[in-house]
């Protein structure tokens, strides 16, 4: 496919692969605020061998070209389990979705997305929804709302341009992401100290750690009470069991007990808070490589790591309790014993809790409550294609 010079090809070889994976080095090579992301990482993404999300999904990975140069790139996918889910969830039948997206120029990225949509009509899809970096739980949305300061673990960051491309390009707004930050020095405000004074005397709750020895059934614990907790969430699709076992090997090496909390009621796992200290903190300076000296810095700084940021991705409550005043209560104290870890652990001063769906008025009313911040918005976007 060729637009003003423009040759738009499948990434089919190694080589394809590297220049996908290695464009965004040299496209933010000047932005202070974008961190390199472990390479590795991003191949293993891509890669149908590792990445467990092609059990369900399948994807092309596209590459353009302007006089022999690599100028951009875009995936376009589908995922089968999401095609199952409810229309009004967000997802659905005939929806495909692309992601990845980096362009020199507005001109390449026309190119780019009109290749994606076309893939995705041969596959008779009428909807196109993005970006999805390749899926929900990977990186979802576009950056609209805090380039002027870095994402943190497992966040994107992209050009401010991209948001005018993607909207004059027919797409309209389907869903804002947000993240929340919070000064985590000091105490939460009065009301909120009460509430988790209150559970502490509530002899039926139990805020416990992980316990990293037994790692593998604590992951597959708090991932099936996210599957539940989520699974009437705009966008949600469920994840599998290999998926879960691919997540929890991946966050194993970042994951310190005190940071994670299982609440309990009466002995029951019923909620979660996943808390991660910024990995992007350490990875700034590796250039995306481990090599020849990056793993051992990283491995340094894992054994008693100090991080500014301490990011919340994950927060969850079984479905029976959701809108109560016990469920909010869970949450307040799993967010205080866990800022206390943060602060006289791992020097932390900053938290960030997110994404939160901009509708999701439990998550939002919690965010609000102990003084936090809007800093980033991401956005979804959705267009009807004509399936042929």
């Amino acid at each position: 496919m060729t637009q003003a010079n423009i040759i738009i090809r499948p990434v089919e070889t190694s080589a394809d692969r590297k220049a996908f994976v290695d464009l965004p080095y040299r496209l933010y090579a000047s932005d202070p605020n974008w961190i390199p992301p472990l390479k590795d990482e991003v191949h293993g993404l891509i890669n149908p061998k590792k990445n467990p999300w092609f059990g369900h999904g399948e994807a092309q990975f596209f590459l353009a070209e302007r006089g022999g140069k690599v100028v951009g790139r875009i995936s376009a996918q589908i995922d089968h389990l999401a095609l199952e889910q409810p229309v009004e969830q967000g997802m659905g039948p005939g929806t495909g979705n692309w992601g990845m997206m980096e362009a020199e120029d507005e001109t390449v990225f026309k190119a780019l997305i009109a290749r994606a949509e076309a893939w995705l009509r041969e596959r008779k899809m009428h909807r196109s929804l993005g970006p999805l970096s390749i899926s929900i739980w990977d990186e979802p949305g576009l950056l609209v709302k805090g380039h002027d300061h870095p994402p943190t673990v497992m966040m994107g960051h992209n050009s401010p341009a991209y948001e005018a491309w993607v909207e004059r390009a027919g797409y309209t707004h389907a869903k804002t992401l947000n993240t929340y930050e919070v000064d985590i020095t000091k105490p939460f405000p009065g009301i909120v100290e009460r509430v988790i004074a209150s559970g502490e005397r509530n002899a039926r709750i139990a805020i416990r750690r992980v316990n990293k020895k037994r790692f593998a059934e604590e992951a597959s614990l708090i991932l099936s009470i996210l599957n539940e907790a989520w699974c009437e969430n705009w966008g949600f699709v469920p994840l599998t069991d290999a998926e879960i076992a691919y997540v929890g090997k991946k966050l194993k090496p970042i994951v310190f007990e005190d940071l994670i909390m299982i609440a309990e009621v009466e002995g029951e796992p019923v909620a979660f808070m996943i808390t991660l200290p910024d990995l992007n903190e350490r990875l700034r300076d590796l250039n995306g490589s481990l090599l020849p000296f990056g793993w051992a810095k990283l491995l340094l700084w894992l054994r008693k790591p100090k991080a500014r940021t301490m990011r919340v991705p994950l927060m969850g409550v079984v479905k029976r309790l959701q809108s109560t005043r016990l469920a909010s209560q869970l949450a307040f104290m799993m967010i205080e014993y866990i800022r206390r870890e943060a602060v006289l652990h791992y020097g932390s001063t900053r938290g960030e809790i997110g994404w939160i769906l901009d509708d999701n008025q439990g998550m939002n009313a919690i965010a609000d409550a102990i003084e936090s911040r809007v800093n980033k918005q991401y956005m979804i976007y959705e267009k009807a294609i004509e399936a042929v």
